[in-house]
C-alpha cells in the first residue's frame, strides 16, 4: 500500500509530506488523549468526591510518564523502526483509555489515566514529530516541525468542545470511548501509510542529494537513550535547553491545559465554555507555532525564544485580573494562544544546532522530558494551590513571573559554542 501511494505521488510531491501527515494526524489523536483529563477534572469530582489534588495526581504522573518515555522512544524508533513503535503506542493507548471506564477506586485511575496512558502518549508525542523531521526533510524542517508541533493544539481544538459536550450531557465514561476509538482508527493509517525511510520507497530526504542515507542505529535503545545523555549534559546548551522547556512545559500543559476549565467553572463558567477558550486558542496556536516554524528558518532561535517565553508570562500575569470576562477571556485567548507552544520549533533548531542531526533527536527526547516534569509540577502544584487557597491566583502569577525570567536566560543558548555538524555520539554497539 505505501508503494502504491509512493507512486501515484511520485512527481507531483515528495513523500515526505505524506510522511508529515500521517505523523500530524498520529499527534493530533494523542493529543486529544492527553487534553482529556482537564474536562474529567470536574466529573470525577462529582462522581466519586475526589479531591481536586487527587485528580491532578493522576494527570501529574501521566504528564511526567509523557515527558519520561521521550528519549527512550526516540532511540526505540532508531532501534526498532518507527513503525512498530507507534502502532504499539496507539494500542496501548486505546486499550488504556477503554480500560478507565471501569475505575472506581483512585488507585485505578492513576494506573489508568495516569500511568498507561502517560507510558503510551509519551512515545506519540514530540519527539516522534522531530523523528520524522529528521528522517525525511533536509529542507524545511523548521515549517514541517511548526506544523507537526502545532497538531496539538489542533487536537485540543477539534476534542475539548466535543468533549466537554459529552461530559455535560452523557457522563464521563462516554468521554473516554470517544477518545478511545479516534486513537485505534490511526493505527491501519499508521500501518499502511508510514514507510521507515525515504530508502525503502527509493527517496532521500526532501532536498538531500539522491543516495545519502544515514546510518542506522544498533544496539539496546535504552542504553544509547542515556549515553547519549551523558555527553549531552556535559555541554551548557543541553540544560539551557531543558531549563526553558521545564518552564514552557510548566506554564502551558500543566498549567492553563490542565487546570483552565476548572478554573473558569470556579467563577461560574461553564465546561463548555471553558472548553471552546482552549480550542480558541487552539486555533490561534496553529496558525502562532506555523509561523514560529517559518520563522525559526529565517531568524535568530535564541531571540525568538525570548519573546515567546516574555510575552507568555505576561499573559499569564495578566489572566487573574482578566475578571473571567468574555472580553477578558478573549484577549488572552488570542494573547497567549499564539504562543502557546511556538517554542518548539526554534528549541528543535538549537538542539540540531548543538548536538547533531543524528543524535538530535534523542537529546530532544530529554529536553522534551524535562518539558513533561515542568508540567507534571504545575498540574499536581496548582491543584495543591486550588486545594489549600480555594483558587489559582498564585499559580498564575507565579508561572508568570518565572517566564518572563526564562525570556532573559535563553538569550545564553548557543553563545560561545560550535554548532555541531555530524553526530554528537556514536550508536551503542
Amino acid at each position: 500500500m505505501t508503494a502504491l501511494v509512493a507512486r501515484l505521488v511520485s512527481g507531483r510531491t515528495h513523500y515526505g509530506w505524506i510522511a508529515a501527515a500521517v505523523a500530524f494526524f498520529v499527534l493530533l489523536a494523542a493529543a486529544g488523549v492527553r487534553a482529556t483529563p482537564s474536562v474529567l477534572i470536574v466529573p470525577l469530582e462529582q462522581s466519586f468526591g475526589w479531591s481536586r489534588e487527587t485528580i491532578s495526581f493522576a494527570i501529574g504522573v501521566n504528564i511526567f510518564l509523557y515527558g519520561l518515555m521521550g528519549p527512550f522512544a526516540a532511540a526505540a524508533m532508531q532501534r526498532f523502526g518507527i513503525r512498530p513503535v507507534i502502532i504499539f503506542a496507539l494500542a496501548l493507548l486505546a486499550a488504556a483509555v477503554s480500560a478507565s471506564t471501569l475505575v472506581t477506586q483512585e488507585w485505578q485511575l492513576v494506573l489508568t489515566w495516569g500511568v498507561l496512558v502517560g507510558f503510551g502518549s509519551g512515545i506519540a508525542a514530540m519527539v516522534f514529530g522531530a523523528t520524522i523531521v529528521n528522517r525525511w526533510f533536509q529542507e524545511r524542517r523548521g515549517l514541517v516541525m511548526g506544523l507537526l508541533t502545532a497538531s496539538t493544539a489542533t487536537g485540543s481544538l477539534v476534542f475539548l468542545p466535543i468533549l466537554a459536550a459529552v461530559a455535560e450531557n452523557y457522563g464521563w465514561q462516554p468521554v473516554a470511548w470517544v477518545v478511545a476509538i479516534a486513537v485505534a482508527a490511526m493505527i491501519p493509517v499508521v500501518f499502511l501509510l508510514l514507510p521507515e525511510r525515504p530508502q525503502d520507497i527509493g527517496l532521500s530526504r526532501l532536498g538531500e542529494a539522491p543516495g545519502a542515507a544515514p546510518a542506522a542505529a544498533t544496539g539496546n535503545p535504552i542504553l544509547t537513550a542515556f549515553r547519549i545523555l551523558g555527553r549531552a549534559s556535559k555541554k551548557r546548551d543541553f540544560w539551557l535547553l531543558a531549563g526553558s522547556f521545564f518552564v514552557c512545559g510548566l506554564t502551558t500543559n500543566g498549567l492553563i491545559g490542565t487546570h483552565l476549565i476548572a478554573a473558569c467553572m470556579d467563577q461560574g463558567i461553564p465546561a463548555t465554555t471553558g472548553a471552546a477558550l482552549l480550542a480558541a486558542m487552539g486555533i490561534f496556536d496553529l496558525i502562532g507555532t506555523t509561523a514560529s516554524g517559518w520563522l525559526s528558518d529565517r531568524y535568530s532561535s535564541r531571540k525568538l525564544l525570548f519573546w515567546y517565553y516574555g510575552l507568555r508570562g505576561l499573559s499569564l500575569i495578566y489572566l487573574p485580573f482578566s475578571g473571567f470576562s468574555f472580553y477578558g477571556l478573549s484577549v488572552f485567548a488570542v494573547f497567549y494562544g499564539l504562543d502557546w507552544i511556538a517554542t518548539v520549533p526554534p528549541t528543535l533548531k538549537l538542539t540540531n544546532d548543538a548536538f547533531g542531526k543524528d543524535d538530535a533527536p534523542v537529546v530532544f527526547g530529554w529536553i522534551a522530558a524535562s518539558h513533561q516534569v515542568g508540567a507534571a509540577t504545575a498540574a499536581f502544584g496548582a491543584g495543591v494551590v486550588r486545594t489549600a487557597m480555594y483558587g489559582y491566583l498564585l499559580a498564575f502569577l507565579v508561572a508568570g513571573v518565572i517566564c518572563v525570567a526564562t525570556a532573559f536566560m535563553v538569550l545564553a543558548i548557543g553563545r560561545g559554542s560550535r554548532p555541531a555538524t555530524g553526530r554528537l555520539v556514536e550508536a551503542a554497539a
